[in-house]
Parts: structure tokens; C-alpha cells; sequence
């Protein structure tokens, strides 16, 4: 019996810039036919509706993922006034309507509000789960879906642009968790003249910038080059880039044996009294192991293994 390919080993990250009309899912099942990965995964799904920073993880990078999904994102997004649908996007369908519209400075009044650490129910029509099922399943197939409220937190929300009466445009730096879809729909019943997510577009996502993001066209045209694979693999950044904010710490090829045998290390020399807290550690170049220091010493709580 003939071995089964196993695919290409890939390990870092893309940017990949997510059209609209696709799910997050789909976008993925695109990039799997150009790179052939042994392993991909996306950190933070993008509705159909969305366009935008998608992360995606190749090979030990999927190790990164959880630390992604925790970082801060960012959002610009139009608000359609009057009307509000049972998805609170454009795709679903009108449940409350209103002639209303309000003012740019009825809106800038409402937003702080919803700035900082509030309680927000999120759409009916999202991938939380409700006894083992996506709530959005419940919701296609006709059942009323009661989500709880939770905590989440808002940063920055301000108005960009007042671009009708029927529309707004506006930014936001919120933190996991936070759907953009219910803040458009808070807002309008605050407002008293109801709302809908008409468009929508991550621009970040932690360390991760829409400047740097790739879209599929692009992506699909350096496949199809001379150099191929080649030129696919230029657009992949290192696992670490993940981990931008937590210090980093060089050893040598000993204590990097010991981390990836799961043993911690002694933080030594001058750092060694600084240090405190996550940490990934690295060794001629290559990340080896993320972890925490405590006492001088790293100990290591997951492991990585990039070719060098």
C-alpha cells in the first residue's frame, strides 16, 4: 500500500487579507489546495459578511493560536440605521424597523456607553455553542436562541465617518470575545431608531495588520508564477511573530534540549533578576519553547519543534 502524502511542513503564520462572501472556513479550504499543508488552522473567525485580517497558522504555529485569539482587535464597520435583522448584518432578514435616524452627535452621545468593561449579549446567529450545538445552527433551523450577556471589554469606539443619514461609519479596539454585530445593535436601540451591521472589516488582530495582509487573488497568481511554492512560501512569517510583547530569551543547545524535554531551565546572568512571567525562548534563531519564569527559572509549557 502506497504512503499517503502527508503534505508540505509549513510552520508560521500568514496574513491572509479574507474576501467577502466567504466563511472562514472556506478561505482556509482555498489555501489548503495552494500550500498543501500538513496542518492549518485560522485564529478568530470573519463572517461571511467580513472582510479582513484572518490569521492563519501553518504547522507549529497552530501551537500559537490560543495566544492570538486573546490578543486586541480592531474594526471598521458601517452602521445601516432604521432597521434591524435577526443576524444584526446585512444577510439577515428586517425584525424591527423604524423612520428614525440620528444625528452624528445623538451617536458620538450614546458611544461611551459602550466603552470599557461592559456586558453584551451576543447575535443569536454566532458560533457559541448552546448544549453542544453552534447557536447559529439553532437559530437556521427555527429555534429561539437565549444567549446569556457577558463581560467583555471596548477600548476605543469612535465615530470615522457620517457618510448618509442612513449610514455611519465607525472604529473599534476591543478585546476577545466582543461581537461588533451586537455594538450595532445596541447602539441603535439606544438610539431609539434600531441598526444593522451593513460592512464590515478587521483591520488587526494583535500583532497582525491589514498593511501586511495577503489576499487570495494575490496568493492564487504567485502559485500559478515560475517560482511557485516558492514565491507562497515568501508570504509566511516566523511562529514568533505571534508572540510579539513577550520577551524573548536566547539559550544555548543545551538548555534548549532540556525545555524540549519538557525540564526548566535557570535563567541566568543579568536578566535572570528582571524576569518575570511568560517568556519564549529561543535557540540560534529557532523558537523552541513558550513558558513562564518564576524564581529564576523557565519552565516550559509548550514545546515546539522547527526544523532548524
Amino acid at each position: 500500500m502506497a504512503r499517503r502524502n502527508k503534505g508540505n511542513e509549513i510552520n508560521g503564520w500568514l496574513i491572509l487579507d479574507k474576501p467577502q462572501g466567504l466563511t472562514s472556513n472556506q478561505a482556509l479550504s482555498r489555501l489548503k489546495r495552494l500550500f498543501h499543508p500538513r496542518k492549518v488552522g485560522h485564529a478568530g473567525t470573519l463572517d461571511p459578511l467580513a472582510t479582513g485580517v484572518l490569521p492563519i497558522a501553518f504547522g507549529e504555529a497552530t501551537k500559537t493560536v490560543a495566544h492570538v485569539v486573546d490578543c486586541e482587535k480592531s474594526y471598521d464597520f458601517t452602521i445601516r440605521w432604521g432597521i434591524e435583522t435577526d443576524t444584526d448584518d446585512a444577510e439577515g432578514k428586517p425584525v424591527r424597523t423604524s423612520d428614525a435616524r440620528p444625528t452624528a452627535e445623538q451617536v458620538q452621545a450614546a458611544l461611551p456607553q459602550f466603552i470599557g468593561d461592559i456586558m453584551q449579549t451576543p447575535p443569536c446567529y454566532s458560533a457559541i455553542k448552546v448544549d453542544g450545538e453552534r447557536a447559529y445552527d439553532l437559530a437556521r433551523d427555527g429555534e429561539v436562541v437565549e444567549l446569556q450577556p457577558r463581560q467583555i471589554s471596548v477600548y476605543e469606539l469612535e465615530i470615522e465617518e457620517t457618510i448618509s443619514p442612513d449610514l455611519t461609519r465607525l472604529y473599534c479596539d476591543c478585546g476577545k470575545g466582543t461581537y461588533v454585530r451586537s455594538i450595532a445593535r445596541d447602539l441603535g436601540r439606544a438610539l431609539g431608531c434600531f441598526g444593522h451591521i451593513a460592512a464590515l472589516r478587521r483591520t488587526s488582530v494583535g500583532p497582525f495588520h491589514e498593511e501586511n495582509a495577503i489576499s487570495l487573488e494575490t496568493l492564487e497568481n504567485l502559485s500559478n508564477s515560475a517560482d511557485g511554492f516558492g514565491a507562497l512560501m515568501g508570504t509566511i512569517a516566523p511562529v514568533e511573530t505571534a508572540l510579539d510583547g513577550i520577551p524573548a530569551l536566547a539559550v544555548n543547545g543545551d538548555d534548549a534540549a532540556r525545555l524540549k524535554r519538557g525540564q526548566s531551565i535557570l535563567i541566568r546572568g543579568a536578566t535572570a533578576p528582571i524576569l518575570t512571567g511568560p517568556i519564549f525562548a529561543t535557540s540560534r534563531g529557532v523558537l523552541i519553547a513558550i513558558g513562564e519564569v518564576e524564581r529564576g527559572e523557565m519552565h516550559p509549557i509548550r514545546v515546539f519543534n522547527i526544523p532548524a
